[in-house]
């Protein structure tokens, strides 16, 4: 019999697995990582800027990989950065927004589906757990067990 551990890091896994995989496909149209559609979305939700310290704790990243996916969008004119260093603005260009909006229509397309079969009751049910999971395991590894 599978235990609950079992089971939570076999979805988990697969789940991230299969993300990443949709991710890289939609990524790979603009010459892109798939884990960099996370910066779009980020950025996508403050048209007026933020820094790279702030992107990187919005997204989990750390600076070294912001710093190169920001590089990298900006020489594809999907990124301007206003100032220096990092509290220079971040800003999507208009055409990094059309990207922005595409990765949005295709990550709703994606949940819509993984969660296809769900009623709305069930739906509500998932977020809430996957939400305290989510904050209980943030604040074990940060205290330790």
């Amino acid at each position: 019999m599978i235990d609950r551990f079992e089971k939570f890091s076999y979805f988990i896994s697969e789940i991230s697995h299969h993300w990443h995989k949709i991710s890289a496909d939609v990524m790979n149209e603009y010459g892109l990582k798939g884990p960099y559609s996370v910066y779009f979305t980020a950025l996508y939700q403050y048209p007026d800027g933020i820094t790279a310290t702030k992107l990187c704790e919005l997204c989990s990243r750390d600076k070294a990989d912001v710093s190169r996916a920001a590089t990298l969008m900006e020489q594809k004119n999907l990124l301007v950065k206003e100032g220096s260093n990092y509290r220079a603005l971040l800003k999507l260009t208009q055409e990094g927004k059309v990207v922005a909006e595409q990765i949005k229509k295709r990550a709703e397309a994606a949940v819509g589906y993984g969660g296809r079969g769900l009623t709305d009751e069930q739906r509500t049910v998932f977020y809430i757990a996957l939400e305290i999971v989510c904050s209980n395991l943030q604040e074990l590894s940060e205290k330790g067990l």
